[in-house]
């Protein structure tokens, strides 16, 4: 039987299984059922929405200043050399562009192990302090950055951040290498 004929409920998995659309939700529904991953979720989409309002600060901060980095965005508010003199750097965009390339940095690695962590079954109170203190040490991250608050604030909430990546992926890699001795 081709697959263009099969009834749309069924599917071959690995050309010895047939699986049906119920196994599938059911296999769903067990990942909706990981307080972990569930926890890493909730975490994960506060601190990417952080990360989003990053980028609309950044063009806030441009469009108030008046204040680009192309030529083509400084066409509405004048021509030739007119415009050019919106073509330029100031230290209030740049403040908030690094921070957000900050995030970037950061998050995304966190976005990656944190997932991986979550689904290799860490205890959920161990799992919700990783989650806790990163997202809380971002958000005072951004704090400390767009104040500015003096040294160390930034570079202490910084590490800490980094410090909980670290933690879930020293965790994982150990409880791989534990699984594969035994």
């Amino acid at each position: 039987m081709g697959l263009g004929i099969m009834p749309a409920k069924i599917r071959i998995v690995n050309h010895l299984k047939i699986e049906t659309k119920t196994e599938r939700m059911a296999d769903l529904k067990q990942l909706m059922d990981n307080e972990v991953l569930m926890a890493f979720a909730s975490y994960a989409t506060i601190i990417l929405t952080k990360m989003m309002f990053m980028s609309s600060a950044t063009a806030f901060q441009r469009l108030t200043n008046k204040i680009f980095a192309n030529p083509e965005d400084c066409a509405s508010f004048g021509k030739g050399e007119n415009a050019k003199k919106f073509l330029r750097t100031d230290e209030k965009v740049e403040r908030v562009r690094r921070a957000h390339l900050n995030d970037l940095e950061n998050i995304v690695p966190f976005l990656g192990i944190g997932l991986l962590y979550s689904l290799s079954g860490p205890d959920l109170s161990t799992a919700l302090m990783h989650f806790r203190i990163f997202v809380g040490a971002r958000i005072y991250h951004t704090i400390a950055y767009l104040t500015p608050l003096p040294q160390p604030n930034r570079g202490l909430a910084f590490f800490v951040g980094y410090g909980v990546t670290f933690s879930m992926a020293y965790r994982l890699l150990k409880s791989g290498l534990q699984a594969a001795k035994e």
